[in-house]
């Protein structure tokens, strides 16, 4: 038996004996995890739980109440950066901007839930939410006579419902991968539109009985002429829209897989004295900026991380081997009062100490690192029978995350891989470090215990092979498709031109929405282009390049290196050079595209720029120095 925690930390419960198999659905795609040891889980939440009761602490976040109907579709759509479509009086321009770039399914899942905030409008006896289509102008007659009724659905809708109806009434035709085997990570077309060309056929799923990372699916990402985009290659603005686009399309994709997104209502943060654990990221960091600019991780977080990585990654059991819980908050009480004065020595504390500081650290953020809006829908990740349709949503996730989320749950992922790639000394695989982090990640003492009876197991499972996926697909899943790219140009492209939204050739949003999609491509009739690169922060003179089909991004980058070199250009600042065998690394230089319609995108060496050039004619380009590359002067 198990005790109950003080604090609700049972978001996954312990094990129960009669814990059921996993579901049908998930049965019919993959073989069960039996075979793999959750012995690791479970010992991991009794420690958490033992650690709680120890300390008797109050819940950091209220407990999330049930939202009544509408409200979650009025949060979504606000959310979703269409607030204005909520009352009588908005504002057109904002949402036609956004609505424009939509595809069909992203566009049919923002009328569902208007539909659904309108149809709760009216059994209130209040103003009904106002229809996309009265946004742009087209509403016939038969549409009229049908809102008095209830709205009818919009046909894509009504055919993935139906289709997805009779899939659930079916068993899963999966194919199981071919571990070990590379697969294309389709970046360039919605994932929703993908999966609604998918839907009729069978999926592909992905055996997870394997221990270890090498027999699971490997995918790459084809780079198309314009190349990959990561995260942290587009300016802080361009970013912020990001979060709204990849939601819009993870609720599309939801809808056409048939799983409801679920979000928790956000909850209001209690305060606390403590400068360290328990602290918010937000917090954290602008206390953190004030002593190093920049900073984009917790330093204390990066302090636990660089004595692990030093001391730690040989060291057998590291993370799943407790070290004394006693110990853990007499140093966390060492480092509330000397860590900013530089007086605490890690040198002297166990490895297995600095272990437990960590998860601690994780578990007592007053808020979950996967945020308290979004953790079941990490955790449902697990009920999506095909492989790359899971990444597909986790990647969405991990851009909805706010920035300093998404930041410091990256450098975590990537200390967990360095561990897992000192397997053979430290004992801890793939899946071994998984289990353990998956407690620390997916339970929070201010979240209800609502687990269905007879799911402990396979939710336990499910998150701890979430986990697993973000430790050894984190390339991949830090990567910003490149369709969200596209529409972001194209919002800053509608907004820049500042389109008068009540002009009568607007067409209706679904039937608009592929109009840019429809054109010919007339990029072929331009095959060359001379254009001018910059590097003023470099050099006085500017590099004029002769564009081609073939010229890349690296190709710029070794003209601009090989005429440093042999022509003797005036350089501003030779500090910002790096200098290799008397020559310049071109590594060390990046080609920036700098306005037009985007803000700031460091460019994928492999990006075509005669491509570039034509869906963005009017930036400018500019060769800057990689601010993570090491200085030698």
């Amino acid at each position: 038996s198990t005790r109950n925690c003080p604090c609700k930390m049972s978001q996954l419960p312990p094990k129960s004996p009669l814990a059921s198999p996993v579901s049908e659905g998930m049965n019919s795609r993959v073989e069960a995890l039996d075979n793999l040891s959750m012995d690791s889980f479970w010992l991991e939440v009794e420690n958490i739980k033992q650690s709680a009761e120890t300390e008797q602490e109050e819940c950091s976040l209220a407990d999330v109440k049930t939202q009544e109907e509408g409200e979650a579709e009025a949060e979504w759509l606000q959310d979703a950066g269409l607030s204005d479509l909520l009352g009588d009086r908005a504002s057109d321009n904002d949402n036609m901007v956004l609505l424009s770039t939509l595809t069909r399914t992203q566009a049919a899942a923002v009328q569902r839930r208007l539909d659904t905030y309108s149809r709760s409008r009216r059994r209130k006896n209040k103003p009904h939410a106002r229809d996309v289509r009265d946004i742009f102008g087209v509403v016939s007659s038969e549409d009229t006579a049908a809102e008095k009724e209830e709205p009818s659905p919009d046909p894509l809708w009504h055919n993935l419902r139906t289709a997805n109806a009779q899939r659930k009434t079916q068993d899963y035709s999966c194919t199981v991968r071919n571990p070990g085997k590379e697969e294309v990570f389709n970046m360039d077309v919605a994932y929703s539109e993908q999966a609604a060309v998918l839907l009729k056929g069978s999926f592909l799923s992905e055996s997870r009985k394997s221990k270890d990372g090498n027999a699971l699916t490997k995918f790459k990402i084809p780079k198309g002429r314009l190349g990959v985009t990561r995260i942290g290659d587009l300016s802080a603005q361009d970013m912020k829209k990001i979060p709204t686009l990849a939601l819009i399309e993870l609720t599309a994709l939801c809808d056409i897989l048939g799983f409801e997104l679920k979000r928790n209502k956000a909850a209001k943060l209690k305060t606390t004295e403590k400068r360290l654990f328990g602290v918010p990221l937000n917090t954290l960091l602008e206390n953190d900026q004030k002593l190093l600019p920049n900073t984009k991780v917790p330093l204390l977080l990066q302090a636990l991380l660089s004595c692990l990585e030093k001391r730690g990654l040989e060291t057998e059991g590291i993370l799943r081997v407790s070290g004394s819980q006693t110990r853990i908050k007499s140093l966390e009480q060492k480092l509330e009062r000397e860590f900013y004065t530089g007086l605490f020595h890690w040198d002297e504390v166990h490895q297995n100490d600095v272990s437990g500081l960590l998860k601690r650290f994780i578990r007592e953020l007053p808020a979950p690192l996967l945020t308290a809006e979004y953790l079941p829908a990490f955790a449902a990740v697990q009920n999506i029978p095909d492989l790359k349709q899971r990444l597909q949503a986790l990647n969405l996730l991990i851009l909805i995350l706010p920035e300093p989320n998404r930041n410091t749950l990256k450098a975590i992922l990537e200390f967990l891989s360095k561990v897992v790639a000192r397997e053979n000394n430290n004992k801890m695989n793939l899946w071994n470090v998984s289990t353990v982090m998956a407690p620390n990640l997916f339970m929070h003492k201010g979240l209800p215990n609502k687990i269905p009876e007879g799911k402990e197991k396979q939710l336990a499972e499910g998150a701890a092979d979430v986990v697993r996926m973000m430790i050894h697909y984190q390339d991949l899943l830090w990567t910003v498709s490149s369709f969200l790219v596209a529409q972001v140009r194209k919002l800053n492209e509608s907004n820049s031109k500042r389109y008068q939204f009540r002009d009568k050739r607007i067409k209706n949003l679904l039937r608009k929405i592929h109009s840019d999609k429809d054109k010919v491509e007339k990029n072929q009739t331009e095959p060359s282009k001379i254009v001018k690169v910059h590097a003023s922060l470099l050099l006085k003179d500017s590099l004029e390049v002769h564009l081609n089909n073939a010229t890349r991004v690296a190709d710029v980058l070794r003209q601009f290196q090989k005429n440093l070199c042999q022509n003797g250009w005036n350089i501003v600042n030779t500090v910002n050079l790096l200098k290799c065998n008397n020559s310049m690394d071109c590594t060390s230089l990046l080609l920036y595209e700098v306005g037009g319609n985007i803000g700031e995108h460091c460019l994928d060496p492999d990006t075509y720029l005669l491509d570039l050039y034509h869906v963005n004619p009017h930036a400018e380009w500019i060769i800057k120095q990689n601010p993570s590359y090491p200085r030698m002067f």
